[in-house]
């Protein structure tokens, strides 16, 4: 089984769908000969052509809008996004049209459309390519939310994602394209060569959208993240000492509920990590569903631990990035509470 990072993943899935499927099609700027800002499409429009694999002017709106026609019909186009952070122009074709064509046409026409952007801090991107838009994404009904945090999830849940019959937001965590970084950046990031998720299928696989990751079993404290925050989170339990559960979400939208319950049940207490802003952050829906369905169970108030709510600050990054020691401390004040 090769190693992979999560770009070569990412690029491994789009190869087999668009081989697989002669409905595939991937566009976005850049996204043919040049393969991509960061590559991931790299090699995809030599081997399939440009009816297949091609560039879009710089217009996200157009991107997703002409996406949106193609499911129509019948097609499963796989858009990129350079940067989360230029999704809003096509806010309203995703929220407006793809998430509603189901719903308004009454099953008679689908957006099976997945929309694969970068997203997240730690690259000294500052305020313009950072930005962690997902809570936007999940309030939206008709819309799915997926996000990986190894190269495994990644080819998995992006096929399972160009399969599905409605529009999935695809955010790819670029801090953790190449390696898994825990959040020390004072250290050296260990590539993804060197650890266990790396080993990736060359062939076919998918991981079910909506499915948790118990990726660090715990008794004293839950941990829910995803993303870059994911690997965060179990650094924080070593440097903590606190025997903490770590659940990777994978997705959002749809939400594993039951994965979440049973744990927060066992261990009696919830912290929520994520890099995005607090306020109307995706942690509050899940602080709240830890309430309404473990309320008997809690020993300590939920904690989250975000982003602060201000816009991505380029010289203060650190001091943003919802770090190790600020999730250590969140994890030793639930323990003690």
């Amino acid at each position: 089984m090769p190693a992979m990072n999560m770009i070569q993943a990412l690029r491994s899935a789009m190869d087999i769908m668009l081989e697989r499927d002669p409905d595939v099609l991937v566009f976005g700027e850049d996204v043919g000969f040049f393969g991509g800002v960061f590559r991931c499409t790299e090699g995809l429009q030599q081997k399939y052509g440009k009816r297949r694999v091609f560039d879009s002017p710089i217009a996200e709106a157009g991107i997703v809008a002409t996406a949106v026609g193609m499911g129509a019909y019948g097609l499963r186009p796989v858009v990129e996004i350079q940067f989360a952070d230029y999704i809003y122009p096509a806010t309203d074709q995703l929220i407006s049209e793809a998430a509603r064509l189901r719903y308004r046409s009454a099953g008679d026409f689908t957006a099976p459309l997945t929309v694969r952007a970068p997203y997240g801090g730690g690259i000294f991107g500052g305020q313009t390519h950072s930005q962690s838009p997902e809570a936007i994404f999940t309030h939206v009904a008709g819309l799915k939310t997926v996000i990986p945090s190894t190269p495994y999830d990644a080819k998995g849940l992006l096929i399972a994602a160009i399969e599905d019959d409605d529009p999935v937001m695809f955010f790819e965590p670029k801090r953790i394209y190449n390696g898994p970084f825990d959040g020390h950046h004072e250290r050296p990031v260990t590539p993804w060569a060197k650890h266990p998720a790396s080993d990736v299928p060359d062939g076919y696989y998918t991981i079910p959208l909506g499915q948790a990751n118990v990726v660090r079993p715990g008794d004293a404290v839950t941990v829910l993240a995803y993303g870059t925050m994911v690997h965060v989170a179990l650094a924080a339990a070593e440097d903590s000492g606190v025997d903490a559960e770590v659940i990777d979400l994978r997705t959002l939208n749809p939400l594993d509920l039951d994965t979440i319950v049973d744990s927060v049940k066992k261990t009696g207490r919830c912290v929520v990590v994520h890099e995005a802003t607090r306020i109307g952050g995706f942690g509050g829906e899940l602080s709240a569903v830890v309430q309404e369905h473990c309320f008997y169970h809690l020993e300590a108030p939920v904690q989250r631990v975000t982003g602060w709510d201000t816009p991505y600050p380029h010289a203060f990054e650190w001091e943003y990035f919802p770090g190790p020691k600020r999730v250590a401390e969140a994890l030793r004040q639930a323990v003690e509470a």
